[in-house]
């Protein structure tokens, strides 16, 4: 029976380490979500040596409870960024905006978007009470035409 007793023990402990093991990760997994969200749409592309520029009108959604105030938008590849626009965009809590902005990117990076491959935007705000963060939001592109 003693023995019993400490492998049930044993078992116990295990399970309650996991189980708050998991709620840690859900709670990591829950605060690392994205606040903004977004699409795309390429509206025009030029080739401009290895680089191309594209003009992109962009849908970005703001789920946080205030109001979000971008001032830089980049876009990001795998190896370093693609293009900054500053900008002064205000995006009401829970509200949308579009925007048209225009980068010059590699060009190799514009074909893994044909892929597939999804965009990565980082956009540097700051709320109504001057806290600055930048956030990265990965972009899905939109249902309208594509340029050639």
């Amino acid at each position: 029976m003693d023995m019993k007793r400490k492998v049930l023990r044993g078992c116990n402990r295990l399970f309650i380490a996991a189980a708050f093991l998991l709620l840690v990760m859900q709670v990591a997994v829950a605060s690392d979500t994205s606040r903004v969200s977004g699409s795309y749409e390429v509206l025009s592309k030029t080739e401009v040596g290895p680089q191309t520029r594209v003009r992109l009108q962009l849908h970005l959604t703001n789920h946080e409870s205030y109001e979000l105030h971008i001032q830089r938008l980049t876009l990001w590849d795998f190896s370093h960024p693609g293009g900054t626009q500053t900008c002064s965009i205000v995006v009401h809590a829970g509200a949308s905006v579009d925007t048209t902005q225009e980068f010059t990117i590699p060009r190799t990076e514009y074909e893994l978007w044909g892929r597939g491959a999804r965009p990565r935007l980082v956009v540097d705000t700051s709320s109504p009470v001057g806290r600055k963060t930048t956030r990265v939001v990965r972009l899905e592109r939109s249902t309208g035409r594509k340029a050639d």
